[in-house]
């Protein structure tokens, strides 16, 4: 059985439960904001899913930052067979862009939230605003927000097809690393 911490042949629990709680959230952060539309504005439900969009997205932010500890701090599990350069290169640059969004996104939310004026809760607890209002500013930190949220499905599908194309084509360890060991 794997323990919390990775070695050179496996990620330990830690990563991986961080790993797929940080998908079900995005899942989470996703499904709020696309479901909103099925309410009417203003209503009870749509604000509801607004809130949860918030904090489950706040609650990426949160934890991205114990993701990057870990991988930081612990050795990546070797792949094998070895992958080319190329392909190091392209995961590298794909990972990097990954904890971007997830630091990025919940962080532009925040600030457009906060120039529009609105409180920002985070499970019941108000957070700071992080800039005075403003109301242009929120207009342009919300579309910015909103299409790097919609290049982040495009990202999160890459992510998930190449580990896919490793383990039915490339018929290499990278997925088999990432899932749960008995």
């Amino acid at each position: 059985m794997t323990g919390w911490k990775s070695t050179d042949q496996s990620y330990g629990k830690l990563s991986i439960c961080m790993h797929w709680l940080m998908l079900l959230l995005l899942v989470g952060v996703y499904a709020c904001i696309e479901l909103r539309v099925l309410y009417p504005k203003g209503s009870d439900p749509r604000e509801a899913l607004k809130a949860w969009h918030f904090m489950l997205g706040l609650s990426v932010f949160a934890l991205v930052w114990i993701r990057i500890a870990t991988r930081l701090m612990e050795p990546t599990p070797s792949i094998e067979p070895a992958p080319s350069a190329l392909e190091n290169l392209l995961a590298k640059a794909m990972h990097g862009v990954l904890y971007l969004m997830m630091i990025g996104l919940p962080l532009v939310g925040w600030l457009s939230l906060s120039a529009a004026g609105k409180p920002v809760l985070f499970f019941g607890l108000p957070l700071p605003a992080l800039t005075a209002e403003n109301k242009a500013l929120a207009k342009a930190l919300k579309e910015f927000h909103e299409v790097a949220g919609k290049a982040g499905y495009i990202l999160i599908g890459l992510h998930a097809a190449a580990a896919l194309f490793h383990h039915y084509i490339k018929r290499d360890n990278t997925l088999i690393r990432m899932l749960p060991h008995k």
